[in-house]
């Protein structure tokens, strides 16, 4: 498997950065339009979390993101170096979206769910060193359904 890894601070203005890097990994995959569109905004959803929950007391933190790809899957794997934040039921596939009222969510409390509609596999691995999110897309995991 091939890696590409990116580093970049833990600042929202750097967040294009890894979409575009992003875009040239998965098009040269030969994923589709609406997959790499898909695959931007859900690991823009996990850069912000990595910039919102990271090293928030300093300005030296750092989000490190990794491209990990072979001829039929790409993973992003996106650590932040503060503290750990949970995720309780948020990735519990059994638990249902709100459909009508959402007013008990927190802001910005649907990024799990947007990420999990988006891509195939969604992992948060939380310890004292940070939160590390890892998506997971196959390409042609459409056409196989």
């Amino acid at each position: 498997m091939n890696a590409i890894r990116l580093q970049i601070p833990a600042h929202a203005d750097y967040i294009d950065m890894v979409r575009i890097c992003l875009f040239g990994i998965a098009s040269k995959m030969s994923y589709a339009y609406e997959e790499i569109e898909d695959m931007k905004v859900a690991v823009s959803e996990a850069c912000n979390n990595a910039v919102i929950h990271g090293d928030q007391w300093t300005d030296e933190g750092i989000i490190d993101v990794t491209f990990e790809h072979d001829d039929t899957v790409l993973t992003i794997k996106v650590k932040n170096n503060g503290s750990a934040f949970l995720v309780p039921d948020a990735l519990d596939k059994a638990a249902p979206l709100p459909e009508a009222d959402v007013s008990g969510l927190r802001v910005g409390g649907l990024g799990i769910y947007l990420m999990q509609a988006l891509m195939d596999e969604v992992e948060v691995n939380a310890s004292e060193s940070g939160t590390e999110v890892v998506l997971t897309k196959y390409l042609n995991a459409a056409e196989e359904h």
